[in-house]
């Protein structure tokens, strides 16, 4: 059974969906791959909690991991690409080769470009995190604005953490 609500964020309104108390979805307005909201079931604010706990301390510069339980629902491929883009460090990047290498196929740096675009719990799963071979942003399901956006904001909460 999916239930889902929305929250606000600094990068505007935010669609959670969660299936049998699971977080499955995350959806930023106008993203690339956003189901149908149909597809979402019944608003219902109570199994949210934590999920909407945590995105506020990760945008209040306060956590950088994410500890929620995710039901992702892909491909083996696509599940792979997800699990080693939750690997990335908060406030690092990864080029779409780099993580094709990871994944033991360095010739499939298109594929994780792929899968990546079909992440289903953006911000959470970080797919902002994965950038081109020359260091340019290439491709986010919620815009390259956004992404830019998530990218500095994870690289200056970093360096105020180090201080």
């Amino acid at each position: 059974m999916k239930q889902h609500t929305v929250i606000d964020s600094p990068y505007g309104p935010l669609t959670l969906v969660a299936e049998d108390g699971a977080l499955c979805g995350l959806y930023m307005t106008d993203q690339r791959h956003r189901p149908p909201e149909e597809t979402f079931g019944a608003r219902d604010d109570t199994p949210f909690d934590e999920a909407a706990g945590q995105l506020q301390a990760y945008f209040a510069g306060e956590l950088k991991d994410f500890t929620l339980d995710l039901r992702l629902t892909g491909t083996p491929f696509q599940r792979s690409v997800w699990e080693q883009l939750r690997r990335i460090p908060y406030g690092e990047t990864r080029t779409y080769g780099e993580l094709a290498e990871e994944l033991g196929n360095p010739t499939a740096s298109r594929a994780v470009g792929l899968a990546g675009g079909r992440n289903p719990v953006g911000i959470i799963v970080p797919c902002h995190r994965v950038i081109g071979a020359n260091g340019s942003l290439t491709g986010y399901g919620g815009g390259l604005d956004r992404k830019q956006r998530l990218l500095d904001f994870e690289r200056g909460a970093a360096l105020l953490w180090t201080l």
